[in-house]
């Protein structure tokens, strides 16, 4: 009964509001196409993000396993920048640590561990010249008092050969950190934060670090070794499919209230199951089957309780 009321009071106010005008439809038309573009233009960045992605991971397969190259091969002396399609490659370096210029990196968690990396300057030889690059040895986990760690372990002292992976340089970071520490990878950041600053070291850095994947002779303690770089693809595509799901949602409802409130008009009722399955006998010129009128129909049992519950008020 309750159900039949509130239908009716619907009903009612429809019927007491009245068709839309012209300027109304035209008004929700344009409202519809603008939050259709809006949802293109979310799909479309979510999409090109995807492409994005997928270009980093096709370059951590081709680049993380390929053999290791002399450093000169793809940074031929000071000054110079890791080319893009040369991130993760292995290169070989031969010289020695600068132990005394050790720096720690700040939240950089590793699987899931709060911590520090740590970061020493290497000095390579290259043929008849020197760089020095920035090489991440590790991870060490936070210490009693988290503000560093019990130990950072010393890396190997004299001629060391390193195996690492080349990154980018980061851009330097506005963020405090305490002495020795820093928050980005910049060779600039990384230098200057050691207890000496970086003026020995000027005029012979590269734009690039070093992730480190081995050491001979090896260290006396090893720190946590660097994590394969993720490969996974994230959600983007799927999002890229909803956003556009949404604009057709858009472009859809307002049809759809559109067909409703026409089909209203001429007494009959139209659903969205209508607007996708009306087709054959019975259909009107617009492909929407069209119910016989309410006035028409055999009455219910709830009709008819309804009707003498009224009766009985009067």
């Amino acid at each position: 009964m309750s159900g039949s009321a509130v239908s009716g009071s619907s009903h009612a106010a429809d019927e007491s509001r009245g068709p839309r005008t012209t300027r109304q439809w035209v008004i929700l038309a344009v409202a519809a196409v603008v939050l259709a573009a809006l949802c293109l233009v979310a799909g479309r960045w979510q999409w090109n993000r995807s492409e994005a992605r997928n270009a980093e991971i096709d370059l951590v397969n081709a680049n993380w396993s390929a053999p290791a190259v002399p450093v000169d091969e793809v940074l031929d002396g000071p000054g110079a920048v890791v080319p893009g399609n040369e991130i993760w490659q292995q290169v070989e370096l031969e010289g020695q640590y600068v132990t005394d210029a050790t720096v720690l990196l700040r939240n950089r968690p590793v699987g899931g561990q709060g911590g520090y990396h740590v970061l020493v300057p290497f000095e390579a030889r290259l043929p008849g010249q020197d760089i020095v690059m920035v090489i991440d040895r590790g991870f060490v986990p936070l210490g009693a008092d988290a503000s560093r760690p019990d130990a950072v372990p010393a890396p190997p002292s004299g001629t060391v050969t390193v195996t690492a992976s080349l990154r980018a340089d980061e851009p330097a970071s506005d963020r405090h950190a305490p002495p020795g520490q820093v928050q980005a990878i910049s060779t600039e950041q990384v230098l200057a934060a050691g207890p000496d600053g970086g003026a020995w070291a000027e005029g012979r850095t590269v734009g690039a670090y070093g992730a480190l994947r081995a050491e001979d002779p090896a260290p006396g303690t090893m720190l946590a070794a660097l994590p394969k770089p993720d490969t996974d693809p994230g959600s983007h595509l799927s999002y890229a499919f909803q956003w556009c799901i949404f604009a057709i949602g858009s472009i859809g409802g307002y049809i759809l209230l559109w067909r409703r409130e026409r089909g209203a008009l001429r007494g009959e009722t139209v659903s969205a199951g209508d607007l996708l399955l009306a087709s054959g006998d019975g259909s009107d010129a617009d492909g929407v089957r069209a119910r016989r009128p309410a006035r028409d129909r055999r009455p219910t049992a709830e009709d008819e309780e309804d009707a003498l519950i009224e009766a009985q008020l009067r």
